[in-house]
Order: C-alpha cells, then structure tokens, then sequence
C-alpha cells in the first residue's frame, strides 16, 4: 500500500474523545513509514446529515466510506453512551455493508478509545460496542497490553481492551499523564501493526 495510513476515526460531543484522537494520532505518527488521518462524523440530528454542510465549520473532515477503506488500520474512538458508542458512529459504520460484502477490512489492524463523564460510566462496555463491527469486518483488534505502565497506575482511564478517560461530571478534566500515553501507545501499537500485517498481504 503506498503512503499508508491509520484512520482515526471518532464522535466528541464535548471535546474530550477529540483530545484522545490527537493523542492516538501522535503515537500513529510516531511509527516510521506511516501516518495519522484525523476523521470525525455529523451529530445526527433533526437536520439529517444531506442537509448539514459537507465539511465542518473546524476540525478534521467528516469520514467518508474510502476513507476506511482505504485505510491501512482503525482506531475507533467514542463518547459512552449508556455503556455504547455514540449513535452517530454507529450510525456511520451501519453505512459500510458495502465494504464488509467486498471483504475490504479483512485482516486490517483496529483499536478503540473512550470517554466518560463518570468513572463507571462504561468505558469497558463501551470499548466492546465499537469491537463489534470491526470483528464482523474481519479486522484484527489490538488493545493494550500490560506491559504499558499506565495500566496499573491509572486510576481514572485505561483498559487492556482500549484507552479510555474519564472526563468528570462537567466534561472538564483534560487527560492525564497516564491516560495520553495510553492513548499514544494505542496509536503506536496500531501503526506498527498496520505497517507489519500490510507487508504480508
């Protein structure tokens, strides 16, 4: 695959699953001979999607269906809601039949990422929400293992199924030390992934 890539694709209602984005996207970036694609989707709303303007007012574009395809790995990244993705993502990846009937995920590498506002608010059940698809994909999910320190020094985020924050009641609390290298080493693990397993293809 030329000029290889991870999409980092998620939903952030109030800034914090972005914050977790660029993290994931610098530990992507990190990884030599591979980069980060930044994409977010619409809310969905009363206004549906077809009458919202196509490029948003700031931040990255909204994802379109080439773009996971295309891509060399996934990290999926949600806002919990109820212990679940958020509906727009949803929403989103229930589009892509069209790529599960053409097998175009098969063997691609895929990570999750969340945040809540309380601190049992779901982040693990949440994280497997968004493992869902991707298996029916075909794609080779990649969590966190423990040798990465954060795990058993954070007390607020980070699972072995993905990184995950906790944002507090008011969503105000930035990420801390452990829970941005986290994120970062998710990144990293999946752009080292991507780059290992597309050699193989």
């Amino acid at each position: 695959m030329a000029d290889p890539h991870v999409l980092v694709l998620y939903y952030s209602r109030h800034g914090a699953t972005a914050a977790m984005a660029a993290q994931v996207a610098r530990g992507v970036e990190s990884v030599a001979g591979i980069s980060a694609r930044l994409r977010t989707v619409p809310a969905i709303s009363a206004t549906c999607e077809q009458t919202e303007d196509e490029i948003p007012d700031d931040g990255p574009l909204y994802c379109e269906l080439d773009d996971l395809r295309d891509c060399a790995g996934l990290v999926l990244g949600s806002p919990t809601r109820f212990g679940n993705m958020a509906s727009p993502l949803k929403y989103f990846l229930d589009q892509s039949s069209a790529l599960w009937l053409g097998g175009a995920l098969i063997d691609k590498p895929a990570g999750v990422f969340t945040s809540t506002s309380s601190l049992h608010g779901g982040q693990e059940s949440t994280l497997l929400s968004m493992m869902l698809p991707l298996l029916h994909h075909g794609m080779v999910l990649v969590g966190l293992p423990y040798s990465e320190p954060g795990l058993m020094s954070s007390t607020s985020g980070g699972t072995p199924y993905g990184a995950s924050h906790w944002a507090g009641a008011d969503n105000s609390r930035a990420l801390d030390t452990a829970e941005a290298a986290l994120c970062r080493a998710l990144g990293k693990r999946v752009g080292r992934l991507a780059l290992g397993l597309g050699a193989l293809s």
